[in-house]
């Protein structure tokens, strides 16, 4: 049973921390036989795993990699943005193309973010642009925190396909589709999708934002691991947000952003003006009320306390602050420069009791009213929360597809960080799930093993689950005592009973000198306890019929003659020699020493037990 414990234990810990240390839920089924093996290895060394650049398998609009080391085909921006002056305004932020820090991929290369407290802006042309009709929008690519994150974002812009496009001017104001990714200021840490949607009848665009993801979603800025983003919007005007191929968000265009795709079909009339007379207040002041003649307005709230007297020893003369007469000048004082110098004031050691001019202690005045006032009653006049009336929306449309979005035809980041090196690799822009899912396996999932196989061992897991959700520190605790309590049964001692404890045989003391009347004392009490045994042994096993209780009767006819022969002479021993107690008993006595009837006695007891 203590053993199954133990299993319990173990079990029910392992069981707890078994879903904060998987690697954030990432499903392994189409890996390869190889790279399961791989996985299996936590000590691997990441070399042994083969990295080959990711090939898309079907069409795609977008694909980069930033393998070749260069940043063909990407365009630096040298705008400046508007709302601010100097040179904080220029987009100055430095790119590079480098390998991830830790648990890194030989050959796998991507794009750095390096300058803290600096715009950053660099943006690619699609293939081709993107047309929203009938087929879904897939965007897919990495993002690694490598020195964690203060201030700063890691999203991306698809910009809008307009002919003022140009990538050298691309700043903050940009016309985009949509934005999507991670961002974090303060302990705001966010998972932005934004879309801007088109009026139909004033041509104006407006910003929509999908809710926020219903996960906790701190540990992807501060685990340093590669995390794949991905953004799926649907031609049934349905969306998927996923983090490392698992949905964290989904819903509606239509019902699930904020503001609303469609505005409200009546508005506030912004010509109606409340009326000068319209009465708002629930509560006024009894008309009625009285304040009361013994009112008096004038008391303070505080008064002197009448009764308290100065305390013996209080120094009115003495001041409370003398300066430190220990203090010297500083060989490096300057009068000239730093002024005239004085010493630092301490307490005054005189002032045990108090010093300076004593004045009594203040307390609250009974009298005190304060102020008066009337009670509150209910008006009479009262006409409620007034609001304008209601008119039709003028620019009230319903728009039943917002998938519709505008085309858009190059991918660009902009961005702000308060800390470097944020790693951007795997960009995929594409129509079909498993051409994404495809090019995850071939890129991201390889540094999912690559952080697998150097990932710290069990016991470093658990602190660091233990900082992540401190309630895990409980079930750690439980699970400790509980082994130690199982231990600590497992090495204390057990008491042995013996089986006839309550018995109390007496040992018998071959040293001592016994009389005749003490063994006869001694060999009724051996003939009691055999009885209270076969007693106790009837009541067990009732069963066993007749047979047993002749057996039983023959015993207690021999023990009673065995008791007979110990106690008579030699004449009433000759006399009972028929039985087979006397014939022992002759045969101990024989031996001619004067120990023969303990002997006897010791024999009997073998038999017995």
């Amino acid at each position: 049973m203590r053993i199954r414990g133990v299993g319990l234990c173990l079990g029910l810990l392992f069981i707890s921390i078994n879903a904060e240390l998987m690697d954030d839920g990432v499903e392994v089924e189409d890996f390869d036989e190889n790279s399961e093996e791989t996985d299996d290895k936590e000590g691997e060394n990441s070399s042994e795993i083969k990295y080959k650049t990711p090939k898309p398998i079907g069409e795609v609009y977008f694909t980069e990699t930033f393998d070749s080391g260069n940043l063909a085909g990407w365009v630096l921006s040298k705008a400046m943005k508007d709302d601010v002056s100097g040179e904080i305004s220029m987009y100055d932020g430095r790119w590079e193309i480098e390998e991830l820090k830790e648990n890194r991929l030989p050959g796998d290369r991507g794009l750095v973010l390096k300058s803290r407290a600096k715009h950053h802006a660099i943006s690619a042309v699609l293939a081709k642009p993107f047309i929203f009709a009938d087929k879904p929008l897939i965007v897919q690519y990495e993002v690694n925190f490598q020195d964690g994150i203060d201030c700063g974002g890691a999203y991306i812009k698809l910009l809008a396909d307009n002919d003022d496009l140009i990538l050298e001017n691309f700043y903050d104001k940009t016309s985009y589709t949509i934005m999507f990714g991670p961002d974090k200021c303060g302990e705001d840490y966010k998972l932005h999708l934004i879309f801007r949607h088109k009026h139909p009848k004033t041509g104006v665009f407006e910003e929509k934002h999908a809710k926020p993801p219903d996960v906790e979603l701190k540990r992807f800025f501060t685990d340093k691991k590669t995390h794949l983003y991905t953004l799926v919007m649907n031609p049934d005007d349905t969306f998927e947000v996923l983090i490392d191929q698992t949905v964290v968000n989904k819903g509606s265009l239509l019902e699930d952003v904020t503001p609303p795709i469609n505005p409200p079909r009546e508005i506030d009339d912004p010509n109606d003006k409340k009326p000068d007379e319209w009465d708002e207040r629930m509560k006024i002041p009894d008309p009625s009320a009285v304040k009361p003649e013994d009112w008096d307005e004038d008391e303070p709230a505080q008064i002197e306390d009448k009764d308290a007297v100065k305390p013996d020893g209080w120094l009115d003369t003495e001041p409370e602050l003398i300066p430190d007469p220990s203090a010297e000048k500083p060989s490096d004082w300057n009068e000239d420069i730093d002024g005239e110098w004085e010493a630092p004031y301490i307490p005054n050691p005189a002032c045990q009791v108090g010093c300076g001019e004593w004045k009594p202690p203040m307390i609250d005045n009974p009298k005190y009213k304060g102020e008066w006032r009337p009670p509150m009653v209910d008006n009479p006049n009262y006409q409620g929360i007034w609001s304008p009336q209601k008119i039709p929306n003028p620019d009230y449309f319903e728009d039943g597809h917002p998938f519709l979005l505008t085309s858009f035809r190059a991918l660009g980041l902009e961005l702000w960080s308060m800390t470097s090196d944020i790693y951007f690799d795997n960009f995929i822009i594409c129509s079909e799930k498993e051409v994404a899912d495809h090019w995850a396996s071939e890129s991201w999932r390889l540094k999912v093993l690559v952080a697998k196989a150097n990932q710290p061992g069990i016991f470093q897991q658990l602190i660091a689950a233990g900082e992540e959700h401190p309630w895990l520190w409980v079930i750690f605790a439980l699970v400790a005592g509980l082994l130690m309590v199982l231990l600590a049964s497992f090495c204390w001692p057990r008491k042995i009973k013996k089986k006839y404890e309550n018995v109390g045989y007496k040992q018998l003391d071959t040293c001592k000198p016994q009389t005749k009347g003490a063994l006869e004392q001694e060999v009724t009490e051996e003939i009691a306890i055999p009885e209270k045994l076969l007693e106790s042994e009837e009541e067990k096993k009732p069963s066993e019929g007749e047979t047993l209780e002749k057996e039983e009767e023959a015993e207690a006819v021999q023990k009673s003659e065995e008791a007979a022969g110990v106690m008579g002479d030699e004449e009433e021993g000759s006399k009972l020699s028929k039985s087979a107690s006397e014939d022992e008993m002759k045969a101990d006595e024989s031996t001619g020493s004067g120990n023969g009837p303990m002997k006897s006695l010791r024999k009997r007891r073998v038999r017995k037990d």
